[in-house]
C-alpha cells in the first residue's frame, strides 16, 4: 500500500505547486502594469500629492498675492488681501511748483490753491520744463488796471521804447524778471483782445493775476474810466522777423559783467556762458540781466534756453558794455 499511497502523493504535490506559478505570474503582470501606470507622461492622476511636477496656479481672476505656500501634500496660493477701505488722497502738486497759483486758470476744477492745472496745461502744449509760474496753454484770470508808461522803460532794463502796448506783470508772476519780454494775449469780459509784451513790474498792491496795462492798452479794452476790469490772459509765441539781440550791462568787463537777452520770442529761462569745465549758468537778477561776478566766460560764447527748452548757441559777442549787439537766431514759434 505504501508504493500506491507516494503514487498519490506525488500528484498532490503538482497540485499544490500550480498556486503557487498563479500567485508569482500574477504579481509580476501586476508589477508590470504599476510600472507603465507611473511612467505615463501626466505623471499619474496623484503626481500633485506625491509632490508633482506640475505647478498650481490661481484661477481666472483671482487676485493672488505673494508667493505659494506649501500645506501637507498639496500647494495653495496666500490668501487675497482684502481691499483698503480707506480713501487715498489726491496727488500733491509737482515738486518745485510755486505754492500759490498765479491765477486760477479757466476750467481748472477744485480749490485755486495749488498748480495742479499747470502740469497738465503743460503736456497739451507739448511739455514746457523751463516754464515758471506762467506755463504755456493756460488762461489766467485776473484783473486789468492802467498806468502811464512815460518813455516804456521799466524795471526789465529794456529802456525807452515807442512800443506803447506793454504792460507791468505782477511781482509773483514777475518771478524776478523771468516774465520778462513773454507776449501776453488778454482778454476782456467784452470780447476785445489785445496783445501786450512784459516790460515792467507791477509791485504790490498789485496782486497774482493781475495786469497793469499801458493807458493805450488798457483803452483797447474798455474806457480808461473804468479803471479796474476783470480779464483772462495767456501766454504767446507771437510770430516775429526779429532776432534776439544781446546787450552787456554798464561798467562789463572780462572780470564782472551783466548779460541781457532782448527781443526773443518766447521767455528765457537760462542764459549760460562756456568756460573750460562746460556750460556755466549765470544767476538773474529782478532788473532782468545775468550776473557773472568772477567774469567768467564774459565776451564767450553764451547759451540762452526758453521755456520750452530750445537752446540757441550765440558766439562772436565781444563786452561792449550798454551796446545791443544783434544775433541771426531766435527761439522756434509755438
Amino acid at each position: 500500500m505504501a508504493p500506491s499511497s507516494h503514487r498519490r502523493s506525488r500528484p498532490e504535490g503538482r497540485t499544490r505547486r500550480v498556486p503557487v506559478v498563479t500567485v508569482v505570474a500574477v504579481a509580476a503582470v501586476a508589477l508590470v502594469v504599476s510600472l507603465v501606470v507611473a511612467f505615463r507622461p501626466d505623471g499619474g492622476a496623484d503626481a500633485g500629492a506625491a509632490g508633482g511636477a506640475r505647478t498650481v496656479e490661481p484661477a481666472a481672476g483671482a487676485g493672488v498675492s505673494g508667493s505659494p505656500t506649501a500645506t501637507g501634500a498639496g500647494v495653495s496660493p496666500s490668501p487675497k488681501p482684502k481691499p483698503s477701505t480707506t480713501s487715498t488722497a489726491s496727488p500733491s502738486a509737482t515738486a518745485g511748483e510755486a505754492a500759490t497759483p498765479a491765477a486760477t486758470p479757466t476750467g481748472a476744477s477744485g480749490s485755486s490753491s495749488g498748480r495742479s492745472a499747470a502740469p497738465a496745461a503743460r503736456t497739451a502744449s507739448g511739455a514746457a520744463p523751463q516754464a515758471g509760474r506762467i506755463a504755456p496753454g493756460t488762461a489766467y484770470r485776473g484783473v486789468a488796471t492802467a498806468y502811464d508808461v512815460g518813455n516804456g522803460g521799466g524795471a526789465c532794463s529794456y529802456g525807452p521804447t515807442s512800443d506803447v502796448m506793454t504792460a507791468a506783470m505782477n511781482t509773483a508772476d514777475y518771478e524776478t524778471s523771468k516774465a520778462c519780454g513773454a507776449y501776453v494775449l488778454v482778454r476782456a469780459g467784452s470780447g476785445a483782445s489785445i496783445t501786450v509784451r512784459i516790460t515792467n513790474e507791477c509791485p504790490a498792491p498789485c496782486e497774482a493775476g493781475q495786469l497793469d496795462l499801458s493807458q493805450q492798452a488798457f483803452a483797447k479794452l474798455a474806457p480808461l474810466s473804468a479803471g479796474r476790469i476783470p480779464i483772462t490772459w495767456s501766454l504767446l509765441s507771437p510770430a516775429t522777423s526779429d532776432t534776439v539781440s544781446i546787450r552787456y550791462k554798464t561798467g562789463s568787463s572780462q572780470y564782472w559783467c551783466g548779460i541781457q537777452a532782448i527781443g526773443h520770442r518766447n521767455p528765457l529761462a537760462r542764459l549760460e556762458v562756456r568756460t573750460s569745465a562746460g556750460w556755466t549758468s549765470l544767476a538773474r537778477t529782478e532788473y532782468n540781466y545775468f550776473l557773472s561776478e568772477q567774469g567768467t566766460g564774459c565776451g564767450g560764447a553764451l547759451r540762452l534756453t526758453d521755456i520750452y527748452g530750445e537752446r540757441l548757441t550765440v558766439e562772436g559777442i565781444a563786452v561792449r558794455a550798454d551796446v545791443v549787439q544783434s544775433t541771426r537766431v531766435q527761439f522756434a514759434r509755438h
